[in-house]
């Protein structure tokens, strides 16, 4: 096959340092996929190959546009753009628009934004939506985007508080052996969100809201009988809600309120014979005005890479066995 010489010429910037990665990781990277060869000149960028080389000039040319944004390109970002040109090339122009949009600033002053175009179509859910339920595994940014959402609402005076809360559901564990009162039984299972709250709002400024009633971390449980008025309430770990719980949750929100809801209905710790109360919501209220439904997969994963293969690999297992259950009971 003949091959191919593809030259881009970047900007010589302290932008794009960050372009090749450490010892040229990216480019190795791309390389590999590829199957090119790719070399930094004074006149540009040459990749050198044959059928992959226009593959590998539109990941680095979105690289390039992502770079002098001052985006960071890091391993997950670079494996991020090789799927996405395998699966769908044309969604590479609107990686490229996508960090245009940040959410809010963490107290650090770091912008949180959508990392993937799946992240992105959910935070445009929750901009649209009353209610928004967002599913998928773990590492893609369900809990944390609705945080930051919420963070955000609350400081714009979009709803006057924040209420994040969790089923206390004991994964292998048994509350009544933890020590201290209810509060610190429960205080485990809300730990992930108070640390992202921190990150998000500062310790401090947590507290001091923390204290005025501005901002509540609470068990599922203490949501029964009340109703929710001007409020972001962000439910998390959902797919370990019974039906009755969902429901429960549901009917609280109050006029001025936004709810998200989110969970991985692959990690569900409830009880042998209980239905979870988010998959059956998702099918129940996916026709109706004003709910959206984000699904989010591996594609969206945002730590590190060897999540995403430790999901893949536990998605093709979980495969298998169905098939071979299925062939057990032809037999």
């Amino acid at each position: 096959m003949e091959q191919q010489r593809k030259v881009i010429h970047a900007p010589d910037n302290g932008s794009l340092m960050g372009l090749f990665g450490s010892l040229d990781e990216n480019m190795i990277k791309i390389e590999k996929a590829f199957s090119v060869h790719i070399v930094n000149r004074e006149d540009g960028i040459h990749i050198i190959g044959g059928a992959g080389t226009s593959g590998a000039e539109a990941v680095i040319r979105t690289m390039v546009k992502l770079a002098e944004k001052s985006e960071l390109i890091d391993d997950q970002k670079v494996n991020y753009l090789i799927n996405t040109y395998v699966t769908d090339a044309a969604e590479l122009n609107d990686i490229e628009r996508m960090s245009d949009d940040t959410v809010c600033l963490t107290v650090s002053g770091k912008p949180i934004k959508a990392k993937t175009l799946g992240q992105k179509r959910y935070i445009e859910l929750m901009r649209k939506n009353t209610v928004v339920f967002s599913v998928g595994p773990a590492g893609t940014g369900k809990t944390y985007l609705s945080m930051a959402m919420a963070v955000a609402a609350f400081k714009r005076g979009d709803v006057s508080r924040i209420i994040l809360t969790r089923p206390a559901i004991e994964a292998g564990e048994k509350l009544g052996f933890l020590p201290g009162d209810l509060q610190q039984k429960v205080d485990p299972y809300l730990r992930p969100l108070y640390d992202a709250l921190y990150d998000i709002m500062g310790s401090e400024n947590f507290l001091k809201n923390m204290e005025k009633n501005a901002v509540e971390v609470a068990p599922l449980a203490y949501m029964r009988g009340r109703t929710l008025d001007n409020s972001f309430i962000v439910l998390d770990e959902a797919q370990n809600t019974t039906a009755e719980q969902m429901k429960m949750f549901l009917t609280r929100i109050g006029m001025g309120s936004k709810a998200v809801v989110t969970g991985d209905i692959t990690q569900i710790d409830l009880p042998e014979g209980k239905r979870s109360g988010l998959k059956e919501a998702v099918r129940i209220l996916k026709n109706i005005d004003g709910i959206g439904i984000s699904l989010l997969t591996n594609k969206d994963v945002v730590r590190h890479p060897l999540v995403q293969q430790i999901i893949n690999a536990y998605e093709s297992y979980e495969h298998k066995k169905r098939i071979r259950a299925r062939e057990g009971r032809k037999t």
